[in-house]
């Protein structure tokens, strides 16, 4: 098989960006540099995030996110540029500002000696907003045991109680670093269906996760974030409508160098040739049927496929 792929990621990338002038973006970040090592891990990345936001932040792993998600949340200094959250600098925020946060990392570190209610009971010393009356749903929502140790729970347990804190002050801003992980599919959807329920009136998440299904439920934007910079921001809804993917067929072989403006992945097989192309519309199909004299058939994406398509080509 002849394979020829053509990733023209920043023009292409660059013209999806769908940035809006925000007046007051409850995430601001903008030229962000962090190195560690002299490794680049954010390299003048920009990203607004208004309030009522749900943003699934997608890239390969190393591609930032977590680190991103350190620099929002003022837990790691940036290099260079700025980074705000609610108007502030996210180093220095205020107690205000803070107690409006709810945040979940990757592995969720809680008191071990601690039982389930003695935890939530002490987390909620800490927040004037803390409703208890939801934490206790929660529980009673994700089997969590009031009695059991921290330290006797499974890791998805855990995960359902660093969720319950994080949500149970009713945060105006949710950051969740793959916060689901560990989860079984059940309690993963239980999860994604109750997510947004408990947040405040006007919510704002901001979900990093490899589960695309996950990101499908909820999300209201997408970011891909790739090298340290996010290179694609839109609508989920605008994304899974431009992205196609076009299966060519043809009497004659396709050239190896066959390629089509703007074409985040061409492959090509003797005289069929696949594309995944944004923006495909009726002008766009007659000139490839016209230029080569082939059928040419276009399919819906998912967002795993797009991810797929965006990270290396492989969905085909």
């Amino acid at each position: 098989m002849i394979r020829a792929e053509h990733h023209q990621a920043d023009a292409l990338r660059l013209a999806l960006l769908s940035w809006k002038h925000l007046t007051n973006p409850i995430i601001e970040a903008q030229s962000v540099h962090k190195t560690f090592k002299d490794h680049d891990v954010l390299n003048g990345l920009d990203l607004q995030v208004e309030p009522g936001s749900v943003v699934g932040l997608l890239g390969a792993n190393g591609a930032g996110k977590s680190t991103l998600i350190k620099c929002l949340l003022g837990l790691q200094r940036i290099d260079s540029g700025s980074v705000q959250l609610f108007g502030e600098d996210s180093w220095d925020l205020s107690a205000r500002s803070k107690a409006k946060l709810g945040y979940v990392p990757q592995e969720v570190k809680l008191y071990p000696w601690m039982r389930v209610k003695d935890t939530t009971a002490y987390i909620g010393e800490f927040y004037e907003t803390w409703d208890e009356k939801l934490v206790d749903e929660l529980i009673d929502r994700w089997s969590l045991r009031p009695d059991a140790c921290v330290s006797t729970l499974s890791g998805g347990e855990l995960q359902k109680l660093g969720l319950t804190v994080a949500l149970g002050h009713r945060p105006d801003l949710l950051i969740l670093d793959e916060p689901a992980a560990a989860m079984d599919p059940a309690a993963r959807r239980e999860f994604v269906n109750t997510i947004l329920d408990p947040v405040s009136d006007d919510p704002t998440v901001l979900f990093s996760t490899h589960i695309m299904s996950d990101l499908e439920l909820v999300a209201t934007h997408i970011a891909y974030i790739e090298d340290g910079r996010i290179v694609l921001w839109d609508r989920l809804e605008n994304l899974q409508r431009r992205m196609k993917r076009v299966r060519l067929h043809a009497a004659s072989e396709f050239p190896p160098s066959f390629s089509w403006p703007g074409a985040l992945r061409t492959q090509v097989d003797g005289c069929d040739a696949v594309l995944a192309l944004p923006d495909v519309d009726e002008p766009v199909i007659a000139s490839m049927r016209s230029q080569w004299k082939a059928d040419v058939f276009v399919e819906d994406l998912n967002l795993e496929d797009i991810f797929l398509e965006l990270h290396d080509g492989t969905a085909v």
